[in-house]
């Protein structure tokens, strides 16, 4: 008998251990699957955790590694951001050449790596790529409307980011200089663009200086040429060079015109580019157009790839003295040429033309320049345009990119003292990627965004409250008693 209890004994231990070594195996094995043998599905309404098509064909194709680094100030959070990087990892996990490894640093936390990474602002993310960087915000991967955001854009901002920096080749701004220029290099406040020069570092594009004088010819890596406030005319020779550039060669530039100079390009403009830069000054009286330095507010905005963040984020843009610059009244449509209105001035504003005279003149009517009501925007002085020549090749379906220009009517929008406004910076550097053509091109969807919102009073708050605390475990409690007291009898 006490034989065969402790047999019995002996039996059962046997048998728990060898269910637990059964279940542990189970356990392990359905692991073991998962780790490699994974299946994602996503049921979410607009597949906000899946990569589209066209980036997973890229993501195979990285031969590079990619770092990613999100910054970020301990308290706001990104959902949709940090969900779009982990699907970049996973998705890259597969191919260790070129995988993608994302980093959270905490700009108050991890003093060390910010001045590592040199990004100490939050909501930052930085790709890096061997000694390639490029920085975008996370105000960049959301469209928005009245400052709030409605649809998520980050997959075409972060895939076309690792096309850039993966790219052995970087992309080169030449400034022009010799006619008395702002210059990149110069870190006064009032005439240098030493800010602007870092600005586009971080975004990885090498910056450089270009005198046409001396060097007799643009250099063939030339991506975009950036003129930012000449004070002395551009000699005939030169003119050519840049008609050449932006002609033959599909160039692309940047021009930023003072009041009250001349540079010498009426010419290649007017009948090249359609562009019309007026010599006058802009002035403006109304009290919401103008701040009590005298500088401009402006906040009538085309849609279009250069002004897009100031669109959806409603910016608006701070200068100093400003000409009026327009596309050509009443010139004749022409076939692969568009020219575009990218801001203009309330329709109170006008263009004085007796602006030598001391004080601010009165408008006169026949002698001022005024919006015309049959120009868009209608009433209105613009005071930056882009314009854009597209090639048609024969009969054939598609079309080839041409030269792209944007002509900005003031010298100084630019400048260390002025570029930290943000209409400013938001667009130059939008005139920047639309030129060189890193406005988004990618055939990827944006994703609305889901917001719910529930709302309760003090009152069901607190019976929620007391719901979770006491009558949840309490039922749990009633179930195990009841189980108890059943095996019991």
């Amino acid at each position: 008998m006490i034989d065969s209890s402790r047999a019995a004994r002996w039996i059962r231990t046997f048998n728990l251990v060898l269910q637990a070594v059964l279940f542990m195996t189970f356990v392990g094995g359905l692991n073991y699957l998962a780790r490699t043998h994974a299946w994602r599905f996503d049921l979410t309404r607009y597949r906000r955790y899946s990569l589209s098509a066209e980036t997973l064909s890229y993501l195979r194709e990285l031969t590079r590694p990619i770092h990613i680094v999100v910054t970020w100030d301990g308290q706001t959070d990104d959902p949709e951001v940090e969900g779009l990087l982990r699907e970049y990892v996973y998705a890259t996990e597969a191919n260790p050449p070129g995988q993608v490894t994302v980093e959270k640093v905490d700009i108050y936390q991890d003093r060390r790596k910010t001045e590592k990474y040199g990004i100490e602002q939050a909501g930052m993310v930085l790709l890096q790529c061997g000694d390639k960087r490029r920085v975008l915000t996370v105000a960049d991967l959301y469209r928005a409307e009245n400052k709030v955001r409605k649809a998520f854009t980050g997959e075409q901002a972060v895939t076309d980011a690792i096309l850039d920096v993966s790219n052995p080749d970087r992309k080169k701004i030449y400034f022009l200089v010799g006619h008395a220029e702002l210059r990149p290099d110069d870190v006064d406040p009032a005439r240098g663009l030493s800010i602007v020069r870092d600005q586009l570092r971080l975004r990885n594009y090498d910056v450089d200086t270009l005198d046409l004088a001396t060097a007799g010819k643009i250099p063939p890596d030339t991506a975009v040429l950036v003129s930012v406030a000449p004070q002395d005319p551009y000699t005939p020779y030169e003119q050519e060079l840049l008609r050449q550039y932006l002609g033959a060669q599909a160039g692309r530039l940047i021009l930023f015109i003072a009041a009250g100079t001349q540079p010498g390009l009426r010419d290649l403009l007017i009948d090249d580019w359609g562009v019309l830069v007026d010599d006058d000054l802009i002035i403006d009286l109304g009290s919401d157009n103008m701040t009590e330095d005298g500088d401009l507010i402006v906040l009538a905005f085309a849609q279009h790839p250069i002004t897009q963040a100031l669109l959806d984020y409603k910016e608006p843009l701070r200068i100093g003295n400003a000409r009026s610059v327009r596309p050509l009244p009443g010139r004749p449509a022409e076939a692969g040429l568009t020219v575009v209105t990218l801001a203009a001035t309330s329709k109170t504003a006008w263009g004085e033309l007796d602006y030598r005279q001391r004080g601010i003149q009165p408008f006169t009517p026949g002698v001022d320049i005024k919006g015309l009501p049959q120009m868009e925007p209608p009433d209105r002085l613009g005071i930056a345009v882009a314009s854009e020549k597209v090639a048609v090749k024969g009969s054939l379906p598609y079309s080839v990119p041409g030269g792209r220009i944007v002509v900005v009517g003031t010298g100084d929008m630019i400048s260390n003292a002025r570029i930290v406004n943000t209409g400013s910076e938001g667009l130059f550097l939008g005139a920047v990627n639309w030129t060189v053509g890193r406005d988004t091109t990618l055939n990827v969807p944006s994703r609305p965004i889901d917001r719910f919102q529930l709302s309760l009073s003090a009152g069901e708050l607190a019976r929620l409250r007391y719901a979770l605390m006491l009558a949840l475990p309490g039922i749990a409690a009633l179930l195990g008693i009841a189980v108890y007291w059943a095996r019991r009898s």
